[in-house]
């Protein structure tokens, strides 16, 4: 396959770029369908893209480039089981976690066995007299499952809590143990390999809390989600629920990783998560390019990072239950597309992906909107709405009347600032206002400045009717895939992740140093940050 930026339409996008502009005020007078136009459902998510930075030149310019591109081929090998991870020689079938019993997919009876036993044990937990369920993995074994438990909270039994512990740092688990009791608790580690360095640290000192407390039965309050079933056997642990090596860490939440939300909402609502993330893999794999969802936001994507230089994306939630959505969106696009060679190698002469951040709204309004409405750089911003609200319990009346007023407050909230980031403010409306809190003595027109909005900044939005487990399964699928897209244009692997090794090396370096003190061979940074810390 031809790179990118040596395909025809990739020239011609440069081309048009040179003499492009849009104003989305004027475009959306100018056309009064615009935004229907640019409106799209999927699998139960709706979205709509006509506050993008886009028209029908740039549109057909990027379906050209994904067909020279060969994304739906690339698509098409992926979901065939091609060893598409091309460093690794792997296969990538996270999709295949999510096909019912009896699809034509690779490996089915397998994934099907392996989900059965889990969600059969899964089961025996909810129904054991277990209360706490206490999470050890990072990376991509925690933030999905994290994630995916935060936001489906009304799902969960009133007699159960998750705990979820990634950091290294003592502080993470010291905060959780307090809390528990050693008859009563479950702990679940979570590592492929059985050899993450921090997981098998806290899973540790876990252990030894437990066994300290006076728990007996460790096999029966330790489960593990590893392929290597010897070293979690040797570490006490008799539940092993292994998985394949096609099952890459940040897709991993479908497969046996996603043990901590299947024992917090059962398995019926675990295979809905599962038949939603399915119904978004069939739309990406049978939807024309022109109406596929992930394949037009993935492109926009390409639009934004090479042709207009937008070096970041925020993600704005408005749903307290999302809160973690942007963190482990971190992950599966900047570790999947954090890329600086082609799958050949070879150096890129063009950027990949943005840096993706973002909080839940409101929060984010009185955090960092502030750069997004007035700041020098253009940041596209993605706002996530929830039509209707789950708590998990049936409110009385005069309570239930306010939590929906606030939600229609939260949904005006998500609206409006889509709408401010757009139309912004001019001088002359600015000019024209009263500020009661600004200072008198400051001239009219410099305030006027001050409080003056460019707009004309983009934003997409997403809306689910509701947040639950098939609605956030078709979201997650849909970002996957999205990633996916902007990759394969690219041209880069995006199921490896070589730069988190480096450091992983180093630092068992560095480990035996911090005890002897050594810093023969060390550059004078590091040599001196040892004695520091050792100070």
């Amino acid at each position: 396959m031809t790179r990118a930026d040596r395909l025809p339409a990739w020239g011609e996008l440069q081309k048009l770029r040179e003499s492009w502009s849009l104003d989305l005020r004027a475009a959306f007078q100018q056309d009064s369908a615009r935004a229907q136009r640019w409106q799209f459902e999927a699998a139960g998510v709706r979205v709509d893209l006509s506050k993008n930075l886009w028209d029908e030149a740039v549109w057909s310019g990027l379906l050209r480039l994904a067909e020279q591109a060969e994304v739906l081929a690339q698509r098409d090998a992926m979901l065939r089981g091609e060893a598409i991870n091309n460093t690794e020689g792997r296969a990538v079938l996270h999709t295949a976690l999510r096909a019912p019993a009896g699809a034509p997919t690779p490996f089915n009876d397998e994934v099907q066995q392996a989900l059965e036993r889990m969600l059969g044990f899964a089961e025996q937990v909810r129904a054991s007299g277990i209360r706490d369920v206490v999470h050890i993995g990072i990376g991509g074994s925690d933030l999905g499952p994290a994630m995916a438990v935060q936001a489906l909270q009304a799902d969960l039994p009133p007699h159960l809590r998750l705990h979820f512990v990634s950091n290294v740092d003592g502080q993470d688990l010291a905060a959780v143990l307090p809390q528990l009791q050693p008859q009563t608790t479950l702990f679940i580690v979570a590592s492929k390999t059985f050899t993450t360095q921090e997981t098998l640290a806290n899973a540790e000192a876990a252990k030894a809390w437990f066994l300290a407390a006076g728990g007996t039965e460790l096999a029966r309050h330790f489960a593990a989600t590893s392929s290597n079933r010897e070293a979690a056997q040797a570490f006490g642990i008799e539940s092993v629920f292994g998985f394949w090596d096609w099952v890459g860490g940040r897709y991993s939440l479908w497969s046996v990783i996603g043990l901590p939300l299947a024992i917090a909402i059962g398995a019926e609502r675990f295979r809905a998560l599962l038949a939603g993330a399915h119904a978004m893999d069939r739309h990406f794999a049978e939807a024309p390019a022109e109406r596929n969802l992930p394949v037009l936001m993935g492109l926009l994507d390409v639009w934004y990072r090479n042709f207009l230089g937008f070096s970041s994306r925020s993600v704005a939630p408005y749903h307290q239950g999302l809160r973690r959505l942007p963190a482990y969106l971190q992950q599966l696009e900047m570790e999947s597309n954090g890329k600086c060679v082609d799958r050949e190698g070879n150096p890129l002469t063009f950027a990949t992906s943005p840096v993706v951040w973002g909080e839940a709204g409101t929060n984010g309004q009185h955090a960092y909107f502030q750069m997004l409405h007035q700041g020098t750089e253009t940041v596209p911003v993605e706002f996530i709405l929830v039509r209707q609200p789950r708590y998990g319990f049936q409110p009385p009346p005069a309570l239930a009347a306010r939590l929906a007023d606030q939600h229609r407050k939260l949904l005006a909230n998500g609206i409006a600032q889509a709408q401010a980031l757009m139309q912004g403010k001019r001088f002359d409306e600015a000019l024209g206002e009263k500020a009661p809190t600004a200072n008198p003595q400051l001239a009219a027109d410099a305030l006027a400045r001050h409080r003056s909005f460019p707009g004309n900044r983009p934003s997409s939005l997403i809306l689910l009717e509701q947040l639950d487990a098939h609605s956030l399964g078709a979201l997650i699928a849909l970002y996957e895939h999205r990633v996916f897209v902007s990759g394969a244009v690219w041209g880069i692997n995006s199921f490896d992740q070589w730069g988190v090794e480096l450091g992983k090396a180093l630092c068992s370096q560095l480990l035996p140093r911090l005890d002897s003190g050594d810093v023969h061979g060390l550059d004078g940074s590091t040599a001196a940050a040892l004695r520091w810390v050792r100070a």
